[in-house]
């Protein structure tokens, strides 16, 4: 049995950890009775925690949002996870959070128990850095458009495509996706009746939200891959889909979703759908892959550049 404060903490704990709680199953986690459950929520309550309840046979329990933010409890593995996500955002690509990042993760280092600073003491003195030199995205601009897409409402924003022209865009957002360099947002073209890609980076001014609406059928079940085939061969002007001979766990090893979209077929060949600037570039590209290719869809030229190369290398053999 816990005691009284533990009891508490350990309510708290997980009240946090989900959204909604029935109270038999709480005072189960905790070994109590119910009773003992509501005199709890009322200490809760009484440290200014807003606990909110539904009454009834089915009724529960909800931590609600309060006008300060209240401690969090963090388990080990959570409390690390934190500490390297901060560490991360300090060098990250989201600008303007930085120093913000750093403050949090002093505050979060000074009440680690000791047993986990090593833990994260070593991830930091065994990590580097790499500035990337890419596009950064500002962290009003991420928070807006993320509340957007939680509370289905459209928004409007000015957007500069490759080219460099620059047109006002209305949209119902649907999410954020993140590849590791750059933020993308899919979202519901209004006026060109479709769904569109956008590169954060390229949303000029913070977007402003407007009416509510009925979120519409996704363009895929898997968002990650259809923004990997959007951004891998939507903007380049010369685009292609080869039949690969290589587990797709395997090639998706070695072709980035910003340059290629991978899509498995069996379990020992793969399509892949990318695109080029320019075709001279294309057979050395794929060359470094180190796996047989069949050209199912190819722009014109592109197989007689093809085979243009082969035969150079094999003179090159004799």
């Amino acid at each position: 049995m816990y005691g009284t404060s533990e009891r508490l903490l350990r309510l708290l704990s997980l009240l946090q950890a989900r959204r909604d709680w029935p109270g038999a199953d709480l005072a189960t986690r905790l070994e109590v009775d119910v009773r003992t459950i509501r005199r709890d929520v009322e200490r809760l309550r009484s440290l200014g925690y807003p606990v909110h309840a539904t009454p009834g046979v089915a009724g529960g329990y909800r931590l609600g949002a309060g006008a300060a933010l209240p401690p969090l409890l963090l388990d080990d593995d959570e409390a690390v996870a934190v500490a390297v996500g901060l560490r991360t955002a300090a060098n990250g690509t989201v600008s303007g959070i930085e120093e913000t990042s750093v403050r949090a993760l002093a505050k979060l280092e000074q009440v680690l128990p000791a047993r986990l600073r090593p833990r994260v003491g070593a991830l930091g003195a065994a990590t580097v850095s790499l500035p990337g030199g890419g596009p950064t995205v500002d962290a009003s601009v991420l928070t807006a458009i993320a509340a957007a897409c939680r509370d289905h409402e459209r928004l409007r924003f000015p957007y500069v495509d490759h080219a460099g022209t620059e047109t006002e865009r209305s949209v119902e957002p649907l999410r954020l996706v993140h590849t590791g360099r750059r933020w993308y947002l899919v979202a519901y073209d209004l006026d060109r009746a479709g769904w569109r890609t956008f590169r954060v980076d390229r949303i000029t001014g913070v977007p402003a939200p407007s009416f509510r609406f009925t979120p519409r059928e996704p363009p895929a079940e898997d968002l990650a891959a259809y923004v990997s085939r959007q951004i891998s061969s939507a903007p380049y002007p010369h685009q292609l889909v080869l039949r690969v001979a290589a587990p797709a766990s395997v090639l998706a090893g070695r072709v980035p979703p910003t340059t290629g979209a991978v899509e498995p077929i069996d379990e020992h060949s793969c399509r892949v759908r990318t695109g080029a600037n320019t075709l001279d570039t294309v057979p050395y590209y794929l060359a470094q892959w180190g796996y047989d290719f069949v050209v199912e869809e190819a722009p014109p030229g592109l197989v007689e550049r093809l085979r243009e190369v082969a035969e150079r290398f094999a003179r090159a053999v004799g």
